[in-house]
């Protein structure tokens, strides 16, 4: 969701603490330098580019040259600021709003800092995603709020996307999303949750042996194929107690457990604690707001 942006020229710069544990920003013109707690050096933001903060707690935006004292820009959480595309840095800025277990699949696939240059042929696709907001937030016209939204999830998608093509991941749920020989297998594992895979039915789906399977899946994916499984299960479990009034006992069969005990046991174990505690603690627990501010 984008949370705020500014267009400035001349020197200036824009700091703040980060209290989200997935932020991104995008230049869609100017030059911008980012410097954030784990990064040894500034990196530079050219036009197009985009950076995921994973985890983070602090930044710090720098723009502009000259000899005059740099000033201070503050977002503007309306996107109602004026931009001249020739001569203004401009930074848009965002929250990542995910469930807990979209959280925990991104916190662990992505770097620190997480850069997708527009150097990138897979970006141009990002690049017109937001220049569209841009033009959004700029143009005055009737549903902006609305289309600003929805771009900003379409950028979270480009974004992916982008670092997935040209990265060398580390193993993990992006890696193993872009194999293509593992793919047969995991949309297996992905679309029918409830089904008790074997190892054997997976290799061949993969077309390959089961210990080819099972040696690339484990250096790709980071875990063994049922391990896999089984994390899948749970964070689709933590979604459903999370998000609906899901009985523990339907859910535990939706999922291919013959039995609740069977359930909460693999539950606790993969959470850290029992299915009906995680659903009243999370219900409980007030929802988070937009953060303001950079």
């Amino acid at each position: 969701m984008l949370s705020g942006g500014f267009a400035a020229r001349g020197r200036w710069f824009a700091r703040g603490e980060v209290h989200l544990p997935l932020k991104f920003l995008a230049v869609p013109y100017g030059q911008v330098r980012l410097t954030t707690d784990g990064l040894d050096a500034p990196l530079i933001l050219g036009p197009g580019d985009v950076a995921i903060l994973n985890d983070r707690s602090w930044l710090r935006l720098d723009g502009g040259t000259g000899d005059e004292p740099p000033r201070e820009v503050l977002p503007d959480e309306h996107f109602s600021f004026a931009v001249d595309r020739g001569r203004d840095d401009v930074v848009v800025g965002g929250r990542i709003d995910l469930t807990p277990a979209g959280r925990a699949l991104l916190l662990n696939a992505l770097p620190p800092v997480a850069h997708i240059g527009s150097s990138i042929p897979a970006t141009s696709s990002l690049r017109a995603c937001v220049h569209r907001i841009v033009d959004e937030m700029t143009g005055g016209r009737p549903g902006a709020a609305f289309a600003i939204r929805q771009h900003g999830q379409l950028l979270l998608l480009e974004v992916l996307r982008a670092f997935m093509s040209n990265s060398d991941l580390p193993p993990g749920w992006l890696a193993v999303l872009r194999d293509e020989r593992l793919r047969p297998a995991l949309d297996l594992m992905h679309d029918h949750p409830e089904r008790a895979w074997g190892l054997q039915e997976l290799a061949h789906a993969a077309a390959m042996s089961r210990t080819t399977f099972a040696v690339r899946f484990r250096e790709v994916a980071g875990a063994p194929p049922l391990t896999y499984l089984t994390r899948w299960r749970m964070l689709l479990a933590q979604r459903a107690l999370r998000d609906g009034d899901v009985r523990i006992a339907s859910l535990a069969a939706e999922l291919g457990y013959a039995s609740e005990a069977a359930f909460s046991t693999a539950f606790k174990r993969e959470v850290g604690e029992a299915p009906l505690r995680f659903k009243n603690r999370v219900a409980a627990a007030p929802r988070p707001r937009a953060a303001a501010g950079a």
